[in-house]
């Protein structure tokens, strides 16, 4: 699977976890609506500097949110 979709499901699931709607997740990291649906959808890929601000927001790392996708792509291709 591609990454990028991975990590999109990811970041939906934290955000859900977290209690915060796309809206919410986007304003506080400072990004458009959007740009956080784009992700989720793996349709656009965030730069490093807004995975750090989407970690902050969420309340994890951004080392933690990168194991999330490794973890995932793993178990797919096992």
């Amino acid at each position: 699977m591609d990454p990028a979709l991975v990590f999109g499901q990811v970041l939906r699931r934290l955000r859900k976890e977290a209690g915060l709607t796309q809206e919410q997740l986007g304003f506080n990291a400072h990004v458009e609506r959007k740009f956080i649906s784009l992700i989720e959808l793996g349709r656009n890929q965030p730069t490093v500097r807004i995975i750090f601000k989407l970690a902050d927001v969420l309340g994890t790392t951004p080392s933690h949110m990168m194991l999330l996708v490794e973890n995932s792509l793993r178990s797919e291709s096992a």
